[in-house]
């Protein structure tokens, strides 16, 4: 049919446009009225629990019950390979280790109740010293967050030996070393939709619908922590504004709301406020410092990364996201040596999770922001200083120093193609005679090209696809579309496969009721496993219905046409049989192809072989008022190659978004935390989200290098806008400031940051030179 690459509009827009769509916070259980959780949350960020005194709470108007840690098991749970003590509890019993951590929930028959009745809970904590960061908690005698550990860096990982003593090598004998230090800051998920959950019992378990990216995973978490079969919780998730990798966990409130209900045999719902969105739902934050050893000429020689991570009160996750930071410090570039030690710190406040990117973009602003240093100090073109050093198309697959695999690029195309669109030979004349003339408003340019890796967690996901007799599909699906556009890419490429119009396809995601399994959507890896696997599902199904068609008609398989309602003989379009007939043949046989049903229908698990890394190159152009700091982004080129592009409009979407909130950090974003851990932005009045009036239109070139790895030929797409932009815009800051002798600054690039940088308040850069 032709239908894949094609610019195929949203299904699924319909029912946002016109208000159809139901989020978590609109539902309703039924006739019986639902019940409100509220929770009570520590104000301090470390003390002990020497009590807590829920009497007057308990028999306040309209409420049910307050329970605390005294009254559930709230024991956590982890995937990740960390000690127990590492393991965040849902509910604080002994010890509270961050602001706003859980400590009792009071339920009550509506949401003023619940708040009112919170109000009551009379907490007795005795205060703890508090590391609220890092460097705090890195420093000797630090306040100590968990009892079985030596210190705060309660996870570590260094660089073998024989690598370092290497990398030391080519640094004491190389022409120039720089060393930078870098804040990659904490900054929010802050999705249109905060976290929200309806748990309502049904017989033999329980029924949940929550926003979120993964409602499989939910649903085994829930299970496990309620003591059920997976099969007894039923998870539902509809539509989610915004997950941004925010949502790919369970949150302990789904599991406590979850118990609640069950206890009461109730249906209970909890929303999450703004404030408690932006006080718990944080990403990135690490302290880099990054060492780089090259040739007079630019050639880079070695690259080793100290990465210091505030991982938060509980920091496993924060640990895992740097190891891809580090897996990721040769970026694109040719590059012998490559290094890092990690050192992830439990600090008072809320913990680390992904977030768009997710460990890649903190890899990509650190190599990015020490190349463009490179070239400074060398006097060199960063754009020649990049395209000198880029892996060449010819070298893959490429295997890095880090152990990673890169399956198929052209970075020096994507360059080249950015570099063209931004017309940067005009670009740099302007910003030469803005200097000459010493104008207040100053040009700068910043570059970035980048490699990231996608699909790395999750190596298989789940498909079932069924023609019936009418000649509609469905596929049902383990991922689940929040916003990318699944079910109309989904329908094209089963569409596609069966040969069927795109409207007689019906995608099913997000309900373990109605699909059996599923890994979920994170790591841009849903297109390339769960689209891959939707295509095997479909050939199998096609195969299979040319077959039937072929015996029922007498004829040879290759001699069979589509038709609107079946299949033809070619040359004999009287010679025909309906979808009707194949499938009632295909029922009167035993199941096939993976099916757990008679019928025309298949079931795949497929498995990518590895993962993929995507790539690009963004240009930023900036303008920057010299009197008053203010940054303003002018232009910004977007070359980022996804592979095979199955859906041109939608990948266009998913860059946009991207970029957007690249940068959003690079200029505005941070979450500011006092002495005491506490956030002192947690509201959207002071948190500076990035909207549309600080956004240009961006310019999106396409560059397509398939890779081998999976049959689509895609790689992911969703988090590489991010990734690109945020350096991007960074160097642009930087190269405007160039005339002031900065060298760094670190983001958000806020206009005090740069006011101050232009009168000489700016961080040092080691060079060193031989």
């Amino acid at each position: 049919m032709g239908l894949l690459g094609e610019r195929v509009r949203r299904v699924e827009d319909r029912s946002l446009l016109t208000g159809a769509a139901r989020f978590t916070g609109d539902l309703h259980a039924g006739v019986e009225p639902v019940l409100v959780a509220h929770f009570v949350r520590s104000p301090l960020a470390h003390a002990d629990i020497r009590g807590i005194d829920t009497t007057l709470a308990a028999v306040a108007p309209g409420v049910v019950c307050v329970l605390t840690g005294a009254d559930l098991d709230v024991r956590g749970t982890t995937v990740l390979p960390v000690p127990t003590d590492l393991v965040r509890p849902l509910m604080a019993t002994e010890v509270v280790r961050f602001p706003g951590e859980i400590v009792a929930m009071v339920v009550a028959t509506s949401e003023a109740e619940a708040i009112d009745a919170a109000e009551l809970v009379e907490l007795d904590l005795v205060a703890r010293p508090v590391a609220a960061d890092a460097p705090t908690a890195a420093r000797p005698g630090a306040p100590l967050l968990h009892a079985g550990h030596s210190g705060n860096a309660v996870l570590t990982i260094d660089t073998p030996p024989d690598a370092a003593e290497a990398v030391a090598a080519v640094v004491a004998a190389a022409p120039l070393v720089v060393e930078l230090d870098m804040i990659n800051q904490r900054v929010a998920a802050a999705p249109m939709e905060t976290n929200g959950v309806l748990a309502r019992p049904v017989p033999g378990g329980v029924e949940v619908h929550v926003s979120t990216q993964a409602p499989h995973g939910v649903r085994d978490e829930i299970a496990q922590l309620c003591g059920l079969d997976p099969t007894a919780v039923r998870v539902i998730a509809t539509w989610v504004g915004g997950g941004f990798g925010g949502k790919a966990i369970a949150e302990a409130e789904y599991t406590l709301v979850t118990k609640a209900a069950r206890l009461l045999d109730r249906p209970v719902r909890w929303k999450e406020t703004r404030t408690e969105n932006l006080q718990g739902i944080h990403g990135r934050d690490q302290h880099q410092t990054i060492r780089v050893a090259a040739d007079l000429d630019g050639t880079l020689l070695a690259v080793h990364g100290d990465l210091v991570v505030d991982g938060g009160a509980y920091p496993g996750f924060a640990h895992f996201l740097a190891t891809l930071t580090a897996r990721m410090l040769p970026g694109p570039y040719r590059v012998a040596h490559a290094t890092s030690t990690i050192r992830t710190m439990a600090t008072n406040s809320a913990y680390v999770r992904g977030y768009r990117g997710a460990g890649r973009p903190e890899a990509t602003s650190l190599v990015e922001r020490a190349v463009d240093i490179v070239a400074r100090a060398l006097a060199l073109d960063p754009a020649a200083m990049r395209r000198h050093n880029l892996v060449p198309a010819t070298a893959f697959p490429h295997t890095t120093p880090t152990g990673a695999v890169y399956d198929a690029a052209d970075y020096g195309r994507a360059l080249d193609l950015a570099l063209a669109a931004a017309r940067i030979d005009e670009r740099r004349a302007e910003q030469a005679e803005r200097r000459a003339r010493g104008d207040r408003q100053q040009l700068g340019i910043g570059l970035c090209t980048y490699v990231e890796v996608t699909a790395g967690a999750g190596p298989t996901e789940f498909a079932d696809v069924e023609v019936h007799p009418d000649g509609r599909a469905t596929v049902r699906v383990g991922t689940f579309g929040h916003g990318q556009g699944h079910h109309t890419t989904y329908a094209q490429i089963a569409a596609d496969g069966l040969g069927l119009p795109l409207d007689a396809v019906r995608v099913i995601d997000g309900d373990t009721a109605l699909v059996a399994r599923g890994v979920g959507t994170f790591g841009s890896r849903s297109m390339q496993v769960g689209g891959s696997s939707v295509h095997a599902a479909s050939a199998l199904v096609a195969a299979r219905s040319r077959r039937l068609a072929a015996a029922l008609l007498e004829a040879a398989p290759e001699d069979l046409v589509g038709v609107a309602d079946g299949f033809s003989v070619a040359g004999v379009p009287s010679r025909r049989v309906t979808w009707a007939t194949i499938v009632a043949h295909a029922a009167a046989q035993a199941p096939e192809d993976g099916a757990d049903r008679p019928g025309l229908v298949a079931r795949t698990d497929w498995e990518r072989p590895g993962s993929t890394y995507p790539s690009g190159a963004h240009v930023a152009v900036i303008e920057l008022d010299t009197e008053t700091g203010q940054v303003r982004l002018l232009e910004h080129i977007a070359v980022d190659d996804c592979g095979t592009l199955l859906n041109p409009m939608l990948v266009d979407g998913q860059v946009h978004g991207g970029i957007a909130q690249g940068v959003g950090q690079a200029l505005y974003e941070v979450l500011e935390r006092d002495e005491h851990g506490t956030v002192r932005n947690a509201s959207l009045a002071e948190y500076a989200v990035v909207s549309a009036a600080e956004l240009p239109s961006f310019t999106r070139v396409e560059c397509v290098t398939p890779t081998p790895l999976n049959p689509l030929g895609a790689k992911g797409i969703g988090e590489s806008g991010t990734i690109g932009a945020t350096p991007a815009v960074h160097n642009a800051v930087i190269d405007a400031l160039t005339p002031y002798g900065v060298l760094h600054l670190d983001m958000p690039c806020s206009p005090e940051r740069v006011w101050r940088a232009i009168h000489g308040e700016h961080p040092e850069v080691r060079v060193t030179r031989r």
